[in-house]
């Protein structure tokens, strides 16, 4: 079997070393081939190694995905949960070494799926709240949105993470 070893270090100038020892003995103590990718974090949030990775990952490049902690790979939870929630449809297993999860197994299926639905839970919870703030600003008397004529000068564009090449 081949994992995928992902790396992720901080911007303050944290070794990925040790990280990628513990990584590593891990993946040889289970008799995985392996394949490391180490990536330095920036501040404007492009992961390009990342998004290489999950695309090698859907082509099933890979069959599981090994990183040191959870927050290594997702920056919050609804990323985290539409990412592994695709590797795992896709029969590929993912393990953050440092949080104990295993998704290979069903207890790790378990939590993950507990993580799962207090994710769901805490989004219909922020929305009811925000539909609420936003009635009550209206009846208030409170203009929303932009001003008439205006437009979006900043050219968003959907996040990469999204985009399912």
């Amino acid at each position: 079997m081949k994992v995928a070893i992902y790396c992720k270090i901080s911007a303050q100038g944290e070794s990925p070393e040790i990280q990628r020892a513990k990584l590593e003995h891990y993946a040889n103590q289970t008799g995985y081939e392996y394949e490391v990718f180490t990536e330095k974090d920036s501040a404007r949030g492009s992961r390009p190694v990342k998004y290489a990775l999950l695309k090698r990952l859907r082509v099933k490049e890979f069959n599981g995905l090994v990183v040191w902690r959870l927050d290594s790979w997702a920056k919050n939870m609804n990323e985290m949960i539409a990412e592994i929630s695709e590797l795992l449809d896709k029969q590929i297993f993912f393990v953050s070494l440092k949080d104990g999860i295993d998704l290979s197994s069903d207890a790790g299926k378990l939590t993950f799926h507990i993580f799962s639905a207090y994710a769901s839970f805490d989004r219909k919870v922020t929305r009811e709240r925000i539909l609420l703030g936003l009635e009550r600003a209206k009846r208030a008397g409170k203009k929303l949105g932009r001003p008439y004529g205006a437009r979006d000068m900043h050219g968003r564009r959907k996040p990469a993470y999204l985009s399912q090449e």
